[in-house]
């Protein structure tokens, strides 16, 4: 396939040397003390011994300092014209200088005032700078499409890989900060990365590998998420926080059916989840269970998905003949029928099966077999908890989900699906089921929702209605929204995003659901489509981008040779 170049367009070359002088100030600046208080942000204040935040600044500066090299140095020849490093490194230099903001605003606001800001925060302040005026000086230079570029196999497979142990490691790092300023600038950390191998090509590049070696990535991810929990020396509240955001993201994939493929806005589809953890719930050996009959989990898990999945028929069958806002409002309301049906099976109101608005308590631990999950387990000299027991069984249940979700988009029915997203009365046209089809896509999604909820009821020891409101089913929503409709990877990382931060950002606690709102308005002027958008959902918010369309097309035409 023939090379794309991009035209670039020749300033002032001053800036190297600048930016070769940023990159030593951020660097020097990082081993001198940040500030005179060693009791925050993980004592700054050693000179010559780098805390875990100067360590990542140094790593930013590198990477700058990598970009720099390749438009004019050494590496000029192997990776200038391949490389868009002007524009990462501009990436580069815009994080960097935020990131060395909020460690000053951080030290200022946790030690009381600017005056606690030792020198080598401001050298280092001062050398991102140099960085970021250095990228508008640097010139633009015509260069080969990077997505174009193929390498040996192995050479590909060793990135997949490297790109895997990345993920791994960053987010163990990032789940074992306490601190939430820390935190915070860690996430700006990997933001900066992430917005540099982005605005140089290499992302690019990379989904091209992926798309090439998906069994590759698959299983490199899958192997990533096996060895977590080993990650984390045995801590509960992280591995407590994974199992939240498999559960999440289970039940957000089920629900990518329904909003993703088929279109169909659900607004109650947390009811679902509800259904399957009080199935769990009322037949388990419980105190408080109100039936008296415990089959063994795997049933229950059955049982659980099938209650889930009726009512989805129910719910759908008399409503699917109305669409969009009305739909809507119909789902919303048997979110809260669902709720207020839970408070009112008390016995009094109505038949004892949900013990009303005390739910049901003390549910006992996951025993399968003679294996039960609350009890700890020693694996290579690593101690391994409840939450890490429910971990790995979550990770089987997300496979199956996400093999369930990757074999209906690929099948006639997924068609079907988004036939009726794209245009309903034109695909009724064509002989599409669109009825059958949309029942289909509720009756599924509650399916998968219900065997999500069913491990959640033990995972949680504790199901009542206050756990099944409106905002949750918002919340799953918006991770689907965000992460992007109609695929798996994106999915997952909105669900990850949505259930971690509001963990890990408690001292902002006044204005979570502030950053959160301010996430999705920013998420839709900037990236409509989502963070990892299918190649239909780009093209449909970007009509009007003729290079996006061409782009497409030849991935596309190369994917079928």
């Amino acid at each position: 396939m023939s090379e794309q170049p991009t035209t670039r367009t020749s300033t002032n070359t001053a800036g190297w040397p600048l930016g070769l002088a940023g990159v030593a100030l951020v660097i020097i600046g990082s081993f001198l003390s940040w500030s005179f208080d060693a009791s925050i942000l993980g004592d700054l204040s050693i000179n010559l011994y780098p805390g875990s935040l100067q360590i990542l600044a140094i790593i930013l500066a590198v990477l700058a300092l990598i970009l720099l090299l390749a438009e004019k140095g050494p590496l000029q020849s192997r990776l200038g014209q391949w490389l868009d490093a002007t524009l990462g490194l501009r990436a580069l230099g815009i994080m960097l200088t935020v990131y060395m903001v909020l460690v000053l605003i951080a030290i200022s606001v946790e030690s009381d005032g600017l005056i606690n800001v030792n020198p080598g925060g401001y050298v280092s302040l001062v050398g991102a700078l140099l960085i970021l005026v250095s990228s508008r000086l640097l010139p633009l230079r015509q260069l080969h499409d990077l997505s174009r570029a193929r390498l040996p196999g192995w050479f590909e497979i060793l990135a997949i890989a490297l790109m895997m142990a990345a993920v791994l490691f960053g987010a163990a790092y990032a789940l074992g900060l306490t601190d939430a300023w820390s935190f915070v600038l860690c996430l700006v950390f990997i933001a900066g990365v992430i917005a540099a191998l982005f605005r140089t090509g290499t992302m690019s590049w990379f989904g091209h590998v992926a798309q090439r070696h998906k069994k590759v990535l698959t299983l490199a991810a899958f192997v990533v998420a096996f060895f977590f929990p080993f990650t984390q020396g045995g801590s509960d509240a992280n591995m407590s926080i994974a199992t939240q955001v498999l559960i999440f993201a289970a039940t957000a994939m089920g629900l990518n059916i329904v909003v993703g493929l088929a279109g169909l806005l659900d607004l109650g589809y947390i009811a679902f989840l509800g259904s399957g953890a009080y199935v769990a719930a009322m037949l388990s050996e419980s105190a408080f269970a109100t039936i008296d009959w415990h089959p063994p989990f795997p049933v229950v898990v059955l049982i659980g998905a099938c209650v889930a999945a009726t009512l989805g028929l129910i719910i759908g069958s008399p409503t699917l003949r109305v669409s969009g806002d009305y739909l809507a409002i119909v789902t919303l309301g048997f979110g809260e029928i669902f709720r207020l049906a839970m408070f009112n099976l008390d016995g009094i109101n109505g038949p004892l099966l949900t013990n009303g608005p005390n739910g049901i308590p003390g549910i006992p631990e996951l025993q399968i077999g003679n294996f039960n999950f609350g009890d700890e387990h020693t694996v290579a000299g690593l101690e391994l908890g409840r939450f890490s027991n429910y971990y790995f069984l979550l990770l089987i249940l997300i496979g199956f989900v996400i093999l369930v979700f990757a074999r209906l988009n690929d099948s006639r029915i997924g068609r079907g699906w988004v036939a009726i997203r794209e245009d309903e009365k034109a695909a009724e046209a064509m002989g599409v089921n669109v009825f059958g089809l949309k029942l289909l896509a509720f009756a599924i999604g509650a399916f998968l929702a219900g065997l999500a909820g069913t491990i959640k009821a033990h995972q949680d020891v504790a199901v009542s209605p206050d756990q099944y409101i409106f905002l949750e089913s918002a919340f799953l929503l918006a991770a689907i929204v965000l992460g992007g409709m109609g695929t798996i990877a994106g999915v997952l990382l909105g669900a990850t995003i949505l259930k971690l931060l509001p963990e890990k950002l408690r001292f902002f606690s006044e204005y979570r659901l502030l950053l959160f709102g301010l996430l999705l308005v920013l998420m839709m002027r900037f990236r409509p489509e989502g963070l990892v958008a299918s190649r239909r959902r780009q093209l449909e918010f970007h009509e009007e981008d003729e290079e996006l369309a061409v782009a497409i097309e030849s991935e596309l035409v190369e994917e079928a040779k």
